[in-house]
Parts: structure tokens; C-alpha cells; sequence
């Protein structure tokens, strides 16, 4: 079973739109909640194509798009409302987060039969990695842990630095997407949320604080975010694993728009050994 563009409506809040891939068995599997990473969205490139390798193996598997990435219900691939995605920040994706796994395990999802609600597995790619890491590192129902390509630090991003004096004084700043060509506007919001919450978006104390099976994997020539930050990220966390990938990239050597119907060798990987991890880690 497939189904595309499910809506959580939230009051006074953006809505989630999601996706939900898995076999129709009446029979509990393993919950995998995905979380996409900066200027991303639950539809780029071969996230489908993944998912369904996810559903074969007889797991759960959600992604979502973040409320403020920049979609929205009748667009959610790219980023038709860029106001939305200058008010973002990293304590609504916390939010976003928590607000769509407390769904996913209430009575009112109809899809609740076929969740092992004692099961679940959060998987963040990039920034996602990051948002991914502190949500496990402070909820008791989280069981597993897998990054792709994961930030070690939130401060030391693009959208978190620069000019802060200038960003302050226009009140926004914008990063370019090189592939839309759009201007992304980041409001000030964005750092004065950071500044707030720093303790608790400090993703090395976060990854002390991971007691669940821990998986990362990262490209070595990653040109994004360095391999540097899984080395860390595995550091501070001895008892994860780490997956080092010779000869790709930030995505795996996906893009998008993703046209074939195989995923590349380094994705294949990738998903693979995620999936393998889930099933066979906490057995």
C-alpha cells in the first residue's frame, strides 16, 4: 500500500503532508519515520524509490515534509511558498516531528494495525540528521537511530551564520538554491531561535545521550557536509556504527528529478544496510 499526500492538520499550525508506504498485512512491522534535510522535501529525487524498497522489507515507512520547508498541500515538491520557509526553524521541525510520530501512534490513524508502536526508527538525512538525533536523545519510544550525510552542528551552518549584525539590521538574509535558482529568504527568527534554544539543539550532547542502536553512514567525499562531522558524530557516540562510502556524494549519487526505476549503487547501499540495520539491530 501506497499513499501520497496524507494531510495532518494541526490547529493554529501548518499542516504535515506525508507519505505512507507499507504491506497490507494486519500484522504490526517496524515504524520508519524519514526526516529530509535543508532546502529538501519528501519527494526529491529517488525518496520514492527508496521508500518502496523499505515497504519489501516489510517495514513501516514515513516521510514528511516539514510544515515550513517551503511546499505546501497542493505543491508539496519545491518551494512555491517562500514565506513559509523564511519563518522555519529548527524548533518547529522538533515540533513538526513530534506532532506527526504522536499521530502515527494514536487512535486516529487509521493505518495504527499495522505499526509496531514499540518499534520505531528515526532516519535523517543531512539537516534531518541533525533534528533526527536530538529527537532520539530525548524521547523514550524512539528505538533506533540512522543518519545519512548528518550535520554534527547546527551552529556552524550556513543558514545559522554570516553577517549576523547585517541579517539583524534587514531582518533576512537569503542562500541560494542552485538548482530552482530561487532566492531562499531565512527572517532573523531563525537565529534568534537558535540563540534561545542552543542547549538544547547541541547535537554533541545529544549524540552522548543516544542509548539506542545507532547507525551512520556518510560519504567520504561528501562535498556538503564533510565526512569530518560523521567521524564526530560516531566519537561522541562509541557505540554507533559507521558506514563510510568511497567515491560519492551529499545524496548518494541521487538528484532530482530521479527518472530511473533502479536507485544508484551508493543509495542502494545506503538503503540496504539501513534497512538490514532496523531489522536485525535490537532483535
Amino acid at each position: 500500500m501506497i499513499k501520497k499526500n496524507l494531510v495532518l492538520d494541526r490547529k493554529n499550525q501548518k499542516p504535515i503532508v506525508f507519505d505512507v508506504f507499507y504491506n497490507t498485512t494486519k500484522t504490526p512491522k517496524p515504524l520508519v519515520v524519514f526526516c529530509h534535510g535543508y532546502k529538501g522535501f519528501k519527494d526529491w529525487g529517488a525518496w520514492d524509490q527508496v521508500a518502496q524498497q523499505f515497504k519489501n522489507a516489510d517495514l513501516f515507512f514515513v516521510k514528511f515534509n516539514f510544515s515550513h520547508n517551503g511546499g505546501t498541500v497542493k505543491q508539496p515538491i519545491d518551494f512555491p511558498d517562500l514565506e513559509a520557509f523564511a519563518e522555519n526553524n529548527y524548533s518547529k521541525e522538533l515540533q513538526d516531528l513530534d506532532d506527526l510520530i504522536n499521530f502515527l501512534l494514536s487512535q486516529n490513524n487509521n493505518y495504527l494495525p499495522e505499526i509496531d508502536i514499540n518499534n520505531i526508527t528515526l532516519i535523517g538525512h543531512s539537516r534531518g540528521g541533525g533534528i533526527a538525533t536530538i529527537k532520539a536523545s530525548e524521547d523514550s519510544r524512539i528505538t533506533k537511530l540512522v543518519t545519512w550525510a548528518s550535520v554534527c552542528a547546527f551552529g556552524k551552518r550556513t543558514s545559522t551564520t554570516g553577517d549576523l549584525e547585517k541579517w539583524q539590521i534587514d531582518g533576512v538574509k537569503y542562500v541560494l538554491n542552485g538548482r530552482t535558482k530561487q532566492q531562499m529568504p531565512h527572517n532573523y527568527q531563525f537565529y534568534l531561535d537558535y540563540k534561545t534554544n542552543e542547549e538544547r539543539l547541541n547535537i554533541e550532547n545529544c549524540c552522548k545521550k543516544i542509548k539506542v542502536p545507532h547507525l551512520i553512514i556518510h560519504a567520504k567525499d561528501d562535498p556538503s557536509v564533510q565526512f569530518e562531522e560523521a567521524i564526530n558524530l560516531n566519537k561522541w557516540n562509541p557505540n554507533s556504527n559507521l558506514l563510510k562510502l568511497e567515491n560519492s556524494n551529499h545524496v548518494f549519487d541521487g538528484k532530482h528529478p530521479w527518472t530511473q526505476n533502479t536507485l544508484p549503487e551508493a543509495l542502494q547501499t545506503v538503503t540496504t544496510f539501513t534497512t538490514n540495520f532496523i531489522k536485525k539491530s535490537g532483535a
